[in-house]
């Protein structure tokens, strides 16, 4: 019997825990990809909360790295093929928004594997006695 409870706990819990994706989730993940590989059109503004001025903006195709709460990274593409960094320091005294511009036309389906054939290293394999 407690065989039984534990299983049907078990199977109850991957059974929630696989269908927490949403669609909005999927449809969100690939919004963000397109957008980090300069598809979409975006702006950034950073804000200064004290005398809300917009004091930095940026406006193109651009990929935002947001996982630092010290500093924001803003990567535009100017050209094809080339690329200019901005590094923003965040403080308590000002904030950022980003916008997206353009939208994106995403797949929630949509699934991609890219193999880099300069990134496998060839080996030889040896029999020694």
């Amino acid at each position: 019997m407690k065989k039984l409870l534990i299983s049907v706990l078990l199977i109850s819990t991957l059974t929630l825990t696989l269908t927490a994706c949403t669609e909005a989730d999927k449809v969100s993940q690939n919004v963000s990809k397109e957008a980090d590989n300069f598809n979409v059109t975006r702006r950034v503004a950073i804000i200064n909360v004290r005398t809300d001025k917009v004091e930095f903006e940026v406006i193109g195709r651009i990929s935002v790295d947001t996982s630092d709460e010290d500093k924001l990274v803003i990567i535009a593409e100017v050209a094809d093929g080339k690329y200019k960094k901005h590094l923003v320091n965040m403080t308590s005294w000002n904030m950022y928004v980003v916008e997206d511009l353009d939208g994106a036309e995403v797949n929630k389906y949509k699934y991609e594997v890219n193999y880099m054939p300069e990134s496998i290293i060839p080996y030889t394999i040896t029999n020694s006695k």
